[in-house]
């Protein structure tokens, strides 16, 4: 399709939280506010699609949102339902090996599920917003999992990469914050639910995002929009590019070909 032609055609808007919707100081802007609120009105659909947890609540309002993805897509919601519409958890068992020998060398990791994080170390010195964390025994812990997150420096990476089981997802993110989860739990295939809930189609989404873990919601979509802040990677998969999280780009992209 030809990019004229698609804009006339977007129904479904999708975007990443973290350098992305938000600014750096985590807020959204009023321009961006306003801007979506216009694309809704036009009967547009609006999704976020993050790697946060029940930690987004804080920092989005929920009824500018149509539908949401969280944990890079282990789970998918439409708004205000707490069935979720796509979910692919990850059994400890599977990664219980990798969980106890990271504790044993002394990386902080933590395994989370709907809300809850069963960790090695204290959250709250990192993100002071979540609430619930417990101190956990790897050996004996027994839950399914939607997330692991680790906080790791460059040293640490290898054992990630060769110590992950091969039924999951691994992200390292641009500041070495390592993510595990089910191979399935990708925002492609979490945003694929919502499509096929709406009645869409893949080529009638456009999607932002700025890390490697927004990759394949990019190509999945019928255009894909790299911040001007994004990492490389992503640039180079993007089909086109607007300005940075801080100058209100993803506004300035659909003030400019949507509205």
């Amino acid at each position: 399709m030809e990019m004229d032609a698609f804009m006339n055609n977007i129904k479904m808007i999708v975007t990443d939280l973290d350098g992305t919707l938000l600014r750096d100081d985590k807020t959204i802007s009023e321009r961006t506010l306003s801007t979506l609120k216009k694309c809704r009105k036009k009967g547009i659909k609006v999704v976020y699609a993050t790697g946060r947890g029940i930690s987004a609540e804080k920092l989005v309002p929920s009824e500018l949102f149509d539908g949401y993805v969280r944990m890079n897509g282990a789970t998918a919601f439409l708004s205000g339902c707490e069935i979720p519409v796509h979910s692919r958890l990850l059994p400890i068992s599977e990664v219980r090996d990798l969980l106890i020998e990271a504790d044993k060398l002394g990386i902080k990791i933590a395994a989370e599920v709907t809300g809850m994080n069963y960790s090695n170390f204290d959250i709250t010195e990192h993100w002071p917003w979540i609430e619930s964390n417990e101190a956990a025994d790897f050996t004996t812990l027994d839950i399914e999992i939607e997330k692991i997150f680790a906080i790791a420096d460059t040293s640490m990476l290898e054992l990630f990469k060769t110590k992950t089981p091969k039924n999951t997802h691994l992200h390292i993110s641009r500041d070495n914050f390592v993510m595990i989860m089910h191979e399935e739990a990708r925002k492609s295939n979490a945003v694929a639910a919502l499509v096929n809930h709406f009645g869409l189609n893949s080529s009638e989404i456009a999607a932002f995002g700025d890390d490697s873990n927004d990759i394949d919601l990019l190509k999945y979509v019928g255009v894909g929009i790299a911040m001007g802040n994004a990492i490389d990677e992503v640039k180079a998969v993007a089909d086109c590019m607007c300005d940075s999280n801080e100058n209100d780009g993803l506004a300035k992209w659909l003030e400019k070909n949507v509205l």
